[in-house]
This record gives C-alpha cells, sequence and structure tokens, in this order.
C-alpha cells in the first residue's frame, strides 16, 4: 500500500515536469507589422531577433525550437506570454519562423524543448583551467634589443 502511493505521489508530482520537458503542437509566428510592440515582459519586438511568447515558461528562457518535417532547428527566448489562440504552444518571431522554414506555411507542428548550452555546444569542462604558456624572449648584449629565439638563429647565418 505504501509503495503504491509514493509511486502515485511520484508520478503526480513528476507529470508537470515532464511536460515542460518537450512539447509537440502547433507553432505561429507574430506579424512584420508586430515589429516595435512591447511584449508582456516589457522588451519591444524586433522582426530580427529569435525570441518568442510561451504560456508557461518563465521569462529569459531559452527553448530549443524543431522542425521535425525538414529537421531545422533554432534557439529562441521567451520574451512574452501566449500564443493566445486554441492548440498552438508558441509563437515565434518573422525571423525564427523564417530559419525554421514555416513561414509560407504560417502554422507548423514543432517540438519545444528547454535548451541547455552544455548538453548542446561541446566544450571542456567548466572546473579546469587553462594552460600557461611560457613566451622566452632574449636580449643580444651586442645589439641592447630583445629577440625572439628562432630569429638569433636567421641572424648568426
Amino acid at each position: 500500500m505504501a509503495a503504491c502511493l509514493c509511486l502515485s505521489i511520484f508520478t503526480v508530482l513528476m507529470l508537470p515536469m515532464a511536460s515542460h520537458a518537450q512539447q509537440k503542437g502547433k507553432a505561429s509566428y507574430y506579424s512584420r507589422r508586430a515589429n516595435g510592440a512591447r511584449t508582456s515582459s516589457g522588451v519591444r519586438l524586433n522582426n530580427d531577433s529569435l525570441v518568442c511568447a510561451h504560456k508557461m515558461h518563465p521569462f529569459g528562457t531559452l527553448l530549443l525550437v524543431k522542425n521535425p518535417a525538414n529537421g531545422k532547428e533554432v534557439v529562441v527566448k521567451v520574451i512574452d506570454r501566449g500564443p493566445h489562440v486554441r492548440g498552438r504552444i508558441i509563437d515565434l518571431s518573422y525571423e525564427a519562423a523564417r530559419r525554421l522554414g514555416i513561414l509560407a506555411a504560417g502554422v507548423a507542428m514543432v517540438e519545444v524543448s528547454v535548451y541547455d548550452p552544455d548538453l548542446h555546444v561541446p566544450m571542456r569542462p567548466k572546473d579546469q583551467s587553462m594552460p600557461e604558456l611560457e613566451l622566452e624572449m632574449t636580449a643580444e648584449k651586442d645589439e641592447g634589443d630583445i629577440t625572439p629565439e628562432w630569429q638569433k638563429d636567421k641572424k648568426a647565418k
């Protein structure tokens, strides 16, 4: 009985998190006439920026939007609330829609997930420091200037 209760509580608590992990649904985009309009976050919309409107994610969240029809992806930042049309999960800026290839269709099926730069960009671990470089310069006694080692060999020849 206790195991069943724990399992049901775990399922109820994890269900909302799973819905934030990845969504599939219809995406639309802002009209070009919306350029300069103030969004819910107070930021003005720019057609050339990679931004979006989402109902649940906090402002500033980076989302990876993928068009499964053509495999194109784009990372957008949440700056607005919406879309306010039933059946749609995200409103994209004009540039984001162009990069996904959905301008002609107007509305397209997409997959939306939270973007984690550490998972998508290969890079060195954060705890490693950069190696120190030793650059040796030698001073020639007869000339009085500083000359690199590789140039000393050329002058001797």
